[in-house]
């Protein structure tokens, strides 16, 4: 039904070839679109580009996402958490890059806890999937980021906890900035990957103490790596 995606911004891509169906009445009013896992190998991209297309069509008020049912075609008003979240981070009036990672100190060492502890075969294959595209994405930034982004939404499934997953979602655009402007810094992705292996490892030996500690270290080194970033200071990846 739809065409694979070949080029960089992956979901905007997406957004229209859906947005298209919907506009030609391929998609009508409820039709529900079929499942991530799907979307993302008829595109043939990662789950979490087809992820941000989804929240993207939520923001034109074309789809409405029910956690547990699925994505369904609707004429509803726009998600505003996304956009107030944006405006935050970028309006330049509050140190908003800090404040977000902040939340993500708060949040991704608890997320990682709760990974160990519920994890089960297939949030463990996505991650190791996830760790194996970064491997080999050398330096194709956007294989790298779209595959560091799959690892930390496996992480956000695994924690099994729907207002967590929520969470991450809506900031799944501004990781992506983050991410792009520190793969650029020497280095920044290999000492990224290393700390990945780390928490994957600690997962797969379901040990919540050393997960929380693993991706403690990650965030810390991301913070590091975050003050060489050409332009503004921006923190977290």
């Amino acid at each position: 039904m739809y065409k694979v995606i070949q080029a960089s911004r992956l979901y905007e891509q997406i957004v229209r070839q859906i947005e298209g169906s919907i506009l030609k009445g391929e998609l009508s009013e409820g039709s529900q679109l079929p499942a991530e896992r799907d979307l993302a190998k008829q595109f043939g991209v990662s789950r979490t580009a087809v992820r941000e297309a989804i929240k993207a069509l939520q923001e034109k008020g074309l789809v409405d996402a029910i956690p547990g049912r699925g994505t369904f075609v609707t004429n509803g008003t726009s998600n505003p958490m996304r956009r107030s979240l944006d405006r935050i981070i970028k309006s330049g009036e509050t140190d908003g890059w800090a404040y977000l990672a902040e939340v993500r100190e708060i949040l991704e060492p608890e997320i990682a806890a709760l990974a160990a502890i519920r994890s089960d075969d297939q949030d463990l294959a996505a991650m190791r999937d996830a760790v194996a595209i970064m491997d080999q994405a050398g330096r194709d930034s956007d294989a790298y980021v779209e595959a560091d982004l799959d690892f930390h939404l496996a992480l956000a499934e695994a924690a099994a906890n729907p207002i967590v997953l929520s969470l991450i979602d809506s900031i799944v655009g501004l990781l992506r900035e983050q991410r792009l402007r520190i793969f650029r810094i020497g280095g920044g992705p290999e000492r990224g990957q290393c700390h990945h292996k780390r928490i994957l490892e600690a997962i797969e030996r379901h040990d919540p103490k050393e997960a929380r500690a693993a991706m403690q270290a990650h965030l810390w080194e991301v913070r590091e790596d975050s003050r060489n970033t050409p332009g503004d200071h921006v923190q977290g990846a």
